[in-house]
Parts: structure tokens; C-alpha cells; sequence
């Protein structure tokens, strides 16, 4: 952890008190001169600090910008969802970085931020609208000891986790719509991209990318997109700090993940189905030139759709592009 982090971090523990300067400065093995410097640094970048010179050093408020240092600050020691993280302003997609970091080898648990995206990637090759500072846009690389047919798994914890940091932290009601979208009022404001590199029998490494539309405005959405996307500022009436929600997704991601290493994913395609407006209903399946109509049943224990079709017949479905049919 960089030495700004760990101020971040000392203040963010401290609540509404004060760290003294030469606690930080023994904590941190440097001199009190020092650690005002990177205090002055921290003010520059926006975070609003007090210094008194009997109580030491407040934290009050932090600009609506993504820093390593900062995220890092809000995140468990132990985590390993977001342990390293690296915020670019701007990027072509984070999941290239992120899979360009996974084949050079870097542990699970790196989570690549975008401030903005120029070819923001979803699902189907269709391009993610990015405008820079209005949302989220990152990518997690994880190493899970699966099999390559189990991997939609992460995809399922990747939609419970994210549904229930918006639900914690704007106090909205989101939706999961099979097998990708989070959707609020029946609008997508968010989608989730799983790419994977796998042998036969195992998972190499997978790549869940999130895309969250968060202060964007009605003028931000083309035409096009205004009846059926939307955003956390549109529906909630006002702006949501985007810091607090992305650690607070690290922090569901990596408690989910953990129930998946220990084996209690069928809790947690419990939470989904409850979560999920594609279950119980009739829905049409495009994967590629094929249609497939029937009722959407459940998820089987791998974390695949079981579709009950019109002939009766239970087909396991792991993508596609899906219909709800009124």
C-alpha cells in the first residue's frame, strides 16, 4: 500500500476524530514534514483535510474522482477483490488491460478502472457508452478453480454483488435480467461482460467487466437509448458518489467470491433468482441464427439457464441474446 493510501487510510479509521502527525509519521517510518507534504499533495488533488495542531489531521470530504490510493483506503486489508488497483483516465477498454495483465501473469484481484472508455466492449460485440467521470467502467481479473462450463457462475456473482451495493448505497430497487443487465424501472443501468481464457478442464483466468451508468444525465443518453437505459442519478433525483459505490462493489464482489471458493454458490443463485425478472417468464433466446422460445425455469449448479421449451424439453442455456415475450 502507497504511503498516501495508508494516510487515507488512518484518517478514514478515524472517523470523526483526528491521527496526529506523529502518530502518522512513526506509523509511516518517515518524518512529520513528510507527511505534511503528502497532505498538501492529497489537498491538491481535492480532498478536503483539516490540520490542527493539537488534534492532528481530519478527513472531511474527497473529491468524485477515482484514485487507487483513496479506493484502496476504503477496502479490508485481507481483500482480494481490488488488492491492486490501477485507474487510467482514459482507455480503450479495461478489459484489454485486464487481459493483457492476466497474461503477463499478475495475481487474481487486480481491478483495472477507466475514467473513460473509447471502445468500451458489451456483450454481442455491441459498444458500452463511457463518457469520462459520469460512471464506472472496470474490469476484475480472478483465477477461480473451476471448470470452463462452471464460469457463468461468476457472472451470476458479479449481478448479485453489483444489484446489492446500488440497493446499499442509493436506496434503489434494482432488477437482474438474465444474463447480464441490471435494470432499474425496467431501464439497464448496468451490464457485466465475462471473458475467459480456459484448457479443457480448467479456468486460466476470467475477466468480469462492469459498466455502471451512474450520474449521467438525460442529455448524456443518445435518443436512441433514452427508453431503455438510464442512470443511479436519473432515478434516484440526485448525483452518487461514484468512490463509495465502486468500493462498495469491490467489497460485495469479493465477500460473493469467497462464497463461491467455498462451495455456497447455491446460496447464491438463490439471491439471484429472487433478484431476477427473467425467471418464470416466457422468453426468447437468440444465440446466433438460432431462436429458442420456452419458460426461463432457474439456474442449474453450474450457474447455466434452464429453459423448460415448448416441447417440454429442459435445455441448459449459457448465453445469448434474450426476449422477454409479453
Amino acid at each position: 500500500m502507497t504511503v498516501d493510501a495508508q494516510i487515507l487510510t488512518a484518517m478514514r479509521r478515524a472517523g470523526a476524530g483526528s491521527v496526529s502527525g506523529a502518530d502518522l509519521a512513526q506509523q509511516l517510518g518517515m518524518s512529520r514534514a513528510a507527511v505534511w507534504a503528502r497532505i498538501e499533495e492529497l489537498r491538491k488533488l481535492g480532498y478536503e483535510i483539516t490540520a490542527n495542531p493539537h488534534q492532528g489531521y481530519r478527513l472531511l470530504s474527497t473529491p468524485d474522482a477515482l484514485h487507487a490510493d483513496d479506493l484502496l483506503a476504503r477496502l479490508p486489508d485481507n481483500q482480494i477483490v481490488g488488492r491492486d488497483i490501477r485507474v487510467f483516465e482514459e482507455t480503450n477498454s479495461t478489459n484489454d488491460v485486464a487481459e493483457k495483465l492476466a497474461r503477463d501473469g499478475v495475481k487474481e484481484g487486480v481491478v483495472v478502472f477507466a475514467e473513460a472508455q473509447k471502445k468500451g466492449r458489451g456483450r454481442l460485440g455491441r459498444q458500452w457508452l463511457s463518457p469520462a467521470r459520469k460512471g464506472l467502467w472496470f474490469s476484475v481479473l480472478l483465477r477461480p478453480d473451476l471448470r470452463p462450463q462452471a464460469a457463468t457462475q461468476l457472472t451470476v456473482v458479479a449481478a448479485t454483488a453489483l444489484a446489492r451495493a446500488i440497493r446499499r448505497q442509493t436506496n434503489l430497487t434494482p432488477e437482474i435480467k438474465w444474463p447480464n443487465d441490471i435494470l432499474l424501472r425496467g431501464k439497464k443501468v448496468a451490464g457485466i461482460l465475462t471473458e475467459l481464457s480456459a484448457e479443457l478442464d480448467h479456468v486460466k483466468y476470467l475477466i468480469i467487466g462492469i459498466g455502471v451508468d451512474v450520474n449521467l444525465t438525460s442529455a448524456d443518453l443518445p435518443a436512441e437509448l433514452r427508453k431503455t437505459a438510464t442512470s443511479l442519478r436519473i432515478e434516484s433525483g440526485q448525483p452518487v458518489s461514484r468512490p463509495e459505490l465502486a468500493a462498495a462493489v469491490l467489497r460485495e464482489l469479493d465477500a460473493d467470491y469467497a462464497r463461491i471458493r467455498n462451495g455456497q454458490f447455491e446460496a447464491l443463485a438463490d439471491e439471484w433468482e429472487e433478484q431476477c425478472t427473467t425467471i418464470g417468464r416466457t422468453v426468447t433466446i437468440r444465440i446466433g441464427d438460432r431462436a429458442q422460445t420456452g419458460v426461463a425455469e432457474s439456474l442449474d449448479s453450474e450457474g447455466a439457464l434452464l429453459l423448460r421449451t415448448q416441447h417440454g424439453r429442459l435445455e441448459r442455456i449459457i448465453g445469448g441474446d434474450v426476449t422477454v415475450e409479453k
